[in-house]
């Protein structure tokens, strides 16, 4: 919460941390988020665009230097993202993720979701440190 903006009910790591330049977020799946409520009833499967935003807030961690009162981390691209095992409720997800390029204000990392050994997601995006809205 010291590092990232978002707040419930879209804070979506437990824990973050900065690791020999990658940014390391972890989040376990409860089986009680919003999220799931209708994705899908009977086989809760946490949606997609929530683990490319898990990826994302993982990433901020390594954007602490940059980030100053009043600016905001968005989102401004996905590229090759690949969904390779679903994350189930009860599962711990591990994303890791690294700067590949930057050019302030823009920033594009690659990443991976994994559950245990499991690849679940791989991705390239990009995002834009921007003035918050008044």
């Amino acid at each position: 919460m010291n590092i990232l903006p978002h707040r419930d009910a879209m804070l979506l790591l437990d824990e973050a941390e900065s690791r020999d330049g990658a940014a390391v977020g972890r989040y376990h799946v409860r089986g009680d988020e919003f999220f799931l409520q209708g994705h899908f009833p009977g086989h809760p499967v946490v949606p997609g665009v929530i683990l490319c935003e898990i990826l994302a807030q993982s990433a901020c961690v390594l954007m602490q230097d940059v980030m100053e009162e009043g600016k905001l981390p968005v989102y401004t691209g996905l590229n090759n993202v690949k969904f390779r095992a679903p994350v189930k409720p009860g599962d711990t997800v591990e994303a890791r993720c690294h700067i590949k390029k930057a050019k302030h204000p823009f920033y594009f990392a690659e990443g991976t979701i994994m559950v245990g050994e499991k690849l679940c997601v791989s991705a390239e995006f990009s995002f834009a440190v921007t003035e918050a809205a008044l």
